[in-house]
């Protein structure tokens, strides 16, 4: 037990008066650290090493004054030394330490001062010797009295999932493997943990291994096997004769033991790697986090990225504050005044106050993750509903003394509910689900001063291995009862990477609605969740999905929410694109969105919104979200062949499909119109996004007007041309094979016969504006960048507005999380204004002009240097401003105050467009009366 924090207060006090006038000359650093150790009832000799070798980041090596592995690294210098050059000293030595073994945080002293700096969150706080006894609480991690809360690559998970790793590769390697082997190790991840929370005497385990089995491991096979039996058996039931170290093993039950395994052989290394696995600390680990890293351990691939294949907490809590947690703790606070009295107590066939009516609520939830992997997203639901339940007991009992807490606890783990198409994370799924009852259970012990251990396991959670897909979800539930809540994240496959069964599922799911061939993987759960709330959910059941950005965007809304909106689905919440934790080197970001449905309304709707994809979420309460995200009414935008309104049509640049002889690279060009100066009229300037954007040259041979006798001329044009004949020849796609006959000529020829207006199809989501800009007819555009031939000054600016690039940024599709500009999606669709006026098309006009004029300001700038939010001209900002109020008044005379009032009237003026040009159309078919 920690010492009590009177005790290190005074011991505190004593330190920094003993240490107050220490000077360099009889000052020693060893017995300084040795004395602050013990301030906190810590002997340095237990936990930590003077003078620590390790190699430097410049391969010299240097000595850790005090370390303390996975906790504390100090580097002390003399009265008055510079304490920042010593923080960069201690940073330089981590590079030294193995990663299992990094400390949480940095202390540097001159025996005056000492700076704190934590290495995780970034916190960093200096005091001065004098005022310890004042900041103990800093401190708590050395004393203990800060519960462990386990970082999302806390050593200990990681070291422990690499210790399974290695036992699960040693076991294997004996031929033992399968559903066995997976069991055994769910089995011996259960037993560890037990050892050391608990469960077990503490180190019972250990101790039984170490010393009742043979140094060469021949015999632990066996006497595991036994043990499991005696973990299965009650006490009753157990054999007389049962040897007295086993026999006081508790019952554990639960089914965990049930099943009789084949007999594992083990050797002495295999015994050792168990030992070594035993002398961890097993109450530290995360169930949350470690069950993800423990399915790992089966995959040597993604062993080699430990840490990298597990949702984060910060991201679950993004999901399960909103859908129910927060409201929760909402209601909690509204009663939390109303326990009942002393009198209210004794009287019989009372009616429960509504403190305990909410009580009774949290115990009766349901919850299902129908692609619940390791259960992570269940288990951090449960523990902290157990944590809101246990202040909801502080609340009940205040004022009374509390006895026997256990029988207070209403929450259980039969609450929670998972389907996981493999077997071996469903199986850690049921187990991840008991330890975090057993820490929560440990948690409200410590925090009423009483033991509470729930063995043997008389309830348990109901994992079903099977395809959720093909699975009835209320199958699990007891008769009469629903979820009240479904959640999770399912698999992020795109569209075209389905496999087939997966794609016969998805349609299955979506009960084959038009266009669910172009849906991610994602949306069957949105579809078969949909599903069980029209046949089971009764109005009160509410699902939430993390799910790639893509299904709130482009073409797959309508495809995926059409249904949806048809079947009364409602949008509760949604965190907007943000970036998904992962922090492998080699791994992709992953940029993915949350959504909170259920088939009846709410009148309160919050919508989380990112500055940038790594941000934290703005929250903004709204009275509706559609299904792209942003709070207006429920449109849906098809994808259309035309504009909606008046004005020139855009198409895609020209593409070569030439294997690449056509395009002629900037650094080439010379040499070969040296070799070639007849070709020098047929080059012309080639731009796709990349170089419109970054100023980049590049050219390609235009033929199209070029004679029989010019090109005959031109023996290397010639030879280009003879290549691109071969490379459509060779294709597969008989369209290809066809265009060979004209081998001179681009595969799509869409180049304009006039000056024309580009966009880049791909662009920076940090952009305020994605750039566009004219060009001549001269200049081929490719089909990396749409054009609209024939634009005018007026179009541009509108094109070039906060307007039209708000309306973007809603209905756009993303590459990751740039924005993906549609000819189909986005520009057809768009509201352009109804009838400005004269007056109001020329200052477009001549806003427009001044944009162009800004940036010719600055004729060595590319428009990716102008556009950089960072280095973005005061003159073209201005310029922007003045086309932005122009455009404005186009649409009504009142200024926008956010770019969520753009998008809303935007949404609002299409539906009028649709509805009234176009007779009706999908916009006004979902359209709630």
């Amino acid at each position: 037990m920690p010492l009590s924090k009177n005790e290190i207060r005074k011991r505190a006090t004593a330190f920094a008066h003993e240490w107050r006038d220490a000077h360099n000359e009889d000052a020693d650093a060893k017995s300084f650290w040795d004395g602050f150790l013990n301030v906190f009832g810590v002997p340095r000799k237990r936990v930590a090493v003077f003078e620590q070798l390790v190699k430097k980041l410049d391969d010299r090596q240097g000595y850790i004054d005090l370390y303390w592995p996975g906790k504390l690294v100090v580097e002390h210098k003399s009265r008055g030394k510079d304490l920042a050059k010593a923080h960069g000293q201690a940073i330089d030595y981590l590079h030294g330490l193995k990663d299992t073994e990094l400390p949480e945080y940095i202390v540097v002293s001159d025996f005056a001062r000492i700076h704190l700096h934590h290495l995780e969150t970034g916190a960093a706080f200096e005091l001065k010797l004098a005022e310890l006894p004042k900041h103990i609480d800093r401190f708590d991690f050395i004393s203990g009295y800060t519960s462990h809360a386990p970082r999302e690559q806390d050593p200990v998970n990681i070291r422990a999932a690499e210790l399974m790793g290695r036992l699960h590769d040693e076991l294997k390697a004996t031929g033992y493997e399968g559903h066995a082997l997976e069991v055994y190790l769910v089995r011996m991840l259960f037993i560890l943990f037990a050892d050391d929370t608990g469960i077990f005497e503490n180190n019972a385990f250990a101790d039984w291994v170490y010393g009742h089995t043979s140094e060469d491991g021949s015999d632990l096979g066996p006497k595991l096997e036994r043990l499991f039996q005696v973990l299965n058996s009650e006490k009753a039931q157990r054999s007389r004769n049962l040897d007295e170290r086993l026999a006081e093993f508790p019952y554990v039950n639960g089914k965990l033991f049930e099943e009789r395994l084949p007999m594992a052989d083990w050797d002495g290394a295999m015994r050792i790697t168990l030992l070594e696995a035993s002398q961890l600390d097993w109450s530290r680990i995360s169930p949350a986090i470690f069950g993800a890293l423990f399915q790992s351990v089966m995959d040597p691939k993604a062993r080699r990225d430990l840490g990298a294949h597990y949702t984060s907490e910060a991201n679950i809590l993004k999901l399960i504050k909103p859908l129910f947690l927060d409201e929760l703790w909402e209601e909690f606070n509204r009663v939390k005044g109303t326990a009942p009295t002393t009198k209210q107590r004794m009287a019989k066939n009372r009616v429960p106050t509504p403190l305990e009516k909410f009580h009774k609520k949290l115990s009766e939830l349901r919850f299902l993750d129908p692609a619940c992997g390791c259960g992570n997203f269940l288990v951090i639901t449960y523990r902290e509903l157990r944590r809101l339940e246990m202040e909801v007991i502080r609340a009940l009992m205040k004022g009374q003394q509390v006895t026997n807490v256990d029988q207070l606890i209403l929450l259980n783990v039969d609450q929670f509910y998972g389907i996981e198409i493999e077997d071996f994370p469903a199986q850690i799924a049921q187990v991840a689900l008991w330890l975090t009852d057993h820490q929560m259970n440990q948690e409200i012990g410590q925090a009423f001063g009483e033991y509470v251990v729930r063995i043997p396991l008389r309830k348990s959670a109901t994992v079903l291995n099977a395809n959720a897909l093909r699975t009835d979800w209320a199958a699990p539930l007891p008769k009469g009862k629903r979820y009240d809540y479904i959640l999770g994240n399912p698999p992020f496959v795109g569209s075209k990477l389905m496999t087939a069964e997966m794609r016969t599922d998805l349609l299955a799911a979506m009960d084959n609605a038009p266009n669910s061939g172009i849906l991610d993987f994602v949306c069957a759960w949105y579809g078969l969740g949909a599903r069980y709330m029209q046949l089971h959910g009764q109005g009160s059941t509410t699902c939430a999905f993390v799910s790639t950005n893509s299904i709130a965007q482009g073409e797959q809304v309508a495809a995926l929410w059409g249904p949806l909106l048809a079947q009364g689905i409602k949008i509760h919440f949604a965190h907007r694109t943000f970036r998904w934790n992962n922090e492998a080197r080699g791994v992709a970001a992953v940029h993915c969105v949350i959504i909170g449905f259920a088939d009846h309304d709410t009148p309160k709707k919050r919508l989380y919104s990112y500055s940038d994809p790594k941000a934290e979420p703005l929250v903004e309460v709204v009275d509706n979200i559609n299904p792209y995200l942003v709070a207006g009414r429920d449109v849906l935008i098809p994808s259309r062949s035309k504009p909606i309104c008046n004005v020139p049509e855009i198409v895609f640049g020209s593409m070569p499909n030439d294997g690449g002889h056509l395009i002629i690279e900037d650094d080439a060009k010379r040499e070969f119109l040296k070799q070639e100066p007849g070709a020098k009229k047929f080059v012309h300037r080639f731009v796709g996004a990349e170089e419109f954007i970054n100023g980049l040259d590049r050219w390609c041979l235009w033929l199209k007007h070029a004679s029989p006798q010019e090109l005959k001329a031109m023996p290397l044009v010639l030879e280009r041309v003879t290549k691109v004949k071969a490379h459509r020849s060779s294709s597969k796609r008989g369209a290809t094979q066809k265009l060979a006959s004209t081998p001179t000529l681009f595969g799509e020829d869409r180049q304009p016969n006039s000056s024309y207006i580009i966009i880049p199809s791909v662009s920076s989501e940090k952009r305020p504006y994605v750039p566009i800009g004219f060009m001549p007819k001269d200049v081929i555009a490719s089909n990396l960048c749409l054009v609209v031939p024939g634009a005018k000054l007026f179009h541009f600016g509108i094109l070039a507005s906060a307007m039209h690039n708000a309306w973007m940024r809603a209905v756009a599709g993303r590459l990751e999380s740039r924005y993906r500009y549609s000819n189909k999606i986005v520009y057809n669709n768009f509201p352009w204004p109804s009838s400005p006026t004269a007056a109001q098309r020329a200052a477009v006009e001549a806003a427009a002009q001044g944009v162009l004029d800004a940036r010719a300001n600055h004729p060595g700038s590319s428009l990716a240097d102008l556009y950089d939010p960072l280095t973005m001209p005061a003159d073209l900002v201005k310029a922007h401003q003045a086309l932005d109020r122009a455009v404005d008044k186009c649409y009504r005379s009142k200024p926008f105050e956010s770019e969520s009032e753009r998008v809303g009237y935007l949404f609002e003026r299409y539906e009028e467009v649709v509805g009234g040009v176009l007779g009706g159309g999908m916009a006004n078919s979902t359209r709630k009366s």
